[in-house]
């Protein structure tokens, strides 16, 4: 039998999936180290030791794959040259070719074995859209879960660190003319989608008051502490903590479950300009589906549901009556793994 790998690669950590000619995801890894820090021929190896891995649980050789899909963060070329990606060190990977690494990495185990490569919002678009549409199975997301609908495209926003994305439009994922589409994160907003000046004074890219200054987790920590000096926030326990503000920021997803109102006010604020951005990007695709991923997808079932109805409101509140009839936003179904599952689902084209 045939068999196809997947590769996500992150700031820090991969994550490896593998499927098989019948279109079946089969195994899909923890996540795994890549040591980017030491440069991209550690982060290679550690890719090719965990397809050994992968390949070895299954009973299977590298000599069964015919494709691998990797997916990284851009901006990148469409053939896999990494261009400053801005969660890597670039003095160690501008300019790398990291496509073209991994696929002589693998043929030095087995030759024959091609890489295809894809961005990862791109590849998360596709991984949420191959499972929905069902031409990728996966035990993981029931068939019957799924709702019964007939999808042509979609657009996924990730909400992270900072905060990507990714479009299907026709079945297909889009790439754009250089392999740079989805960038959603660099959309500027306007003034009234920051609740303190402050919070539109946060530097992304090259712009500031950006879609990603007010929606990621690099956004709450610029946000917090701001709101942590203000008066009617003085007594708040995450002032009597002496953690950094980013390990403030990475509780909040625990407080706000608890009902703590600061914790409550910021992600109220992020969702209702996460439904501006969604807006913005409906206007110009006209998707059927707009899918939300990434971290806020693991908030509490009460959280989540607030944290929708208040993105859905923001959005049809500024939305041209063409637009206001969206039946709903969803939660990505693959969560965290919609880029891993995209890239197997590239592997697979």
């Amino acid at each position: 039998m045939t068999y196809y790998l997947g590769v996500d690669v992150g700031g820090t950590t991969s994550t490896l999936a593998v499927g098989n000619q019948r279109r079946e995801i089969v195994y899909v890894s923890e996540q795994f180290r890549t040591t980017p820090e030491k440069g991209p021929q550690s982060s290679i190896a550690a890719i090719v030791a965990a397809a050994l891995a992968a390949a070895k649980q299954l009973g299977i050789s590298l000599a069964d794959v015919a494709t691998v899909g990797l997916a990284t963060p851009g901006p990148a070329t469409m053939d896999g040259v990494l261009l400053s990606t801005p969660n890597l060190d670039r003095e160690l990977w501008d300019n790398f070719p990291i496509r073209a690494g991994l696929q002589t990495a693998l043929n030095e185990q087995n030759a024959g074995i091609a890489v295809r490569y894809l961005g990862d919002g791109q590849a998360a678009a596709l991984g949420e859209y191959a499972i929905r549409s069902r031409s990728l199975s996966w035990e993981r997301v029931p068939s019957e879960s799924l709702p019964n609908e007939k999808l042509e495209s979609l657009f996924i926003v990730i909400v992270g660190t900072g905060l990507g994305g990714g479009a299907v439009l026709g079945g297909r994922a889009v790439q754009g003319s250089q392999g740079r589409a989805g960038h959603v994160g660099h959309i500027l907003l306007p003034d009234y989608a920051f609740r303190y000046e402050h919070d539109r004074r946060l530097l992304k890219g090259n712009a500031y008051a950006t879609a990603e200054s007010a929606v990621s987790l690099s956004g709450l920590a610029h946000q917090l502490e701001y709101r942590l000096t203000l008066p009617q926030w003085a007594s708040h326990p995450l002032n009597q903590s002496s953690e950094s503000v980013r390990d403030k920021s990475k509780r909040l997803r625990e407080l706000v479950a608890e009902g703590d109102p600061l914790a409550e006010e910021l992600f109220d604020d992020q969702a209702r300009a996460l439904g501006i951005t969604l807006l913005c990007t409906n206007y110009l695709g006209d998707y059927d589906r707009l899918v939300i991923g990434g971290g806020v997808c693991a908030l509490a079932a009460p959280v989540r549901d607030r944290y929708r109805a208040l993105t859905e409101q923001e959005y049809r509140r500024h939305a041209l009556d063409g637009f206001r009839n969206l039946d709903r936003l969803e939660f990505s179904v693959c969560g965290d793994e919609a880029p891993v599952v995209g890239a197997l689902a590239w592997a697979m084209t």
